[in-house]
């Protein structure tokens, strides 16, 4: 019997819509009052797939000091400069809609969109995107690197559920 996977986007924002200070900082990030893990293992446990830009791949790499946070998923890194694997994870140089399509209609769990802004852009525009997990840290960060790139359409969602983790607010939002 055939599941339908979603393409999840789980990502944390300033109140000012900044996923990162310019200098790729989420020191501000970190000093938020959470709740244990703000719902981070639930979300995790749905998902078998992850998709991440080559950027935020590298910026994973070098803060956690080589240690792959996610060994435990399929990944995938959208690279437009290598087409290659190593043991945690499979660069990929295809079309964002034709692949989303491929892994979309394969059983398993949900595939979860990590970032980052360029990708994500990539993904909206083309509608590939479920469903939308924003946590809202109380900060303001005044610049960096925006979760929404300007766009040149509009996109409606819906409202499915709100959950507060001490000073983290979550939103869910689904495709109208």
């Amino acid at each position: 019997m055939s599941n339908k996977r979603k393409l999840v986007l789980y990502i944390a924002t300033s109140l000012d819509g900044y996923i990162a200070t310019e200098n790729d900082s989420l020191e501000w990030l970190f000093k938020t009052e959470g709740e244990g893990d703000n719902g981070y293992s639930e979300f995790y446990s749905t998902v078998d797939t992850i998709l991440i830009g080559r950027r935020t791949y590298d910026w994973i790499i070098e803060k956690e000091k080589g240690e792959f946070p996610y060994k435990d998923k399929k990944c995938y890194v959208f690279s437009k400069s290598e087409n290659d694997k190593n043991e945690n994870v499979e660069f990929i140089n295809q079309d964002v809609v034709e692949f989303t399509n491929k892994i979309k209609s394969l059983d398993g769990g949900n595939i979860w969109l990590v970032g980052g802004g360029n990708l994500l852009h990539s993904f909206i525009k083309e509608k590939l995107v479920d469903e939308f997990i924003i946590t809202i840290t109380p900060t303001l960060i005044g610049s960096g690197i925006s979760l929404f790139n300007k766009n040149d359409f509009e996109l409606e969602l819906k409202l499915t559920d709100m959950r507060r983790f001490n000073q983290f607010a979550e939103l869910n939002y689904e495709m109208k």
